[in-house]
């Protein structure tokens, strides 16, 4: 298996703009100052966002955040209904998946 870059997930989100689904499992949360799990963890469909700033950390999905220089993790997810990517950092964890 080919290891998974961030250019792996930019091609994924690229290529799967339309069908894209996303799954929210962790966020940061600035009062307690860390990452808490979400309630709401099933798949809704991704939404594109508009950069708010020069440097645009969501690369176009609303709910997304990454942080970059070598500080996101990724691994290959797969359950009966979705396939795609984890992505989990210093703000949170996050899959973005198509459907089978």
């Amino acid at each position: 298996m080919k290891k998974i870059t961030l250019r792996t997930i930019k091609k994924f989100i690229k290529d799967n703009k339309e069908n894209l689904y996303i799954s929210n499992k962790a966020s940061f949360n600035g009062m307690t100052d860390g990452v808490e799990f979400t309630e709401s963890q099933g798949f809704k469909l991704a939404e594109n966002s508009k950069p708010t700033n020069f440097f645009d950390h969501s690369l176009g999905i609303k709910d997304a955040f990454f942080a970059f220089n070598s500080r996101d993790y990724f691994d290959a997810y797969t359950d009966e209904n979705f396939n795609g990517y984890e992505i989990s950092n210093c703000c949170g964890k996050f899959i973005l998946a198509v459907k089978n």
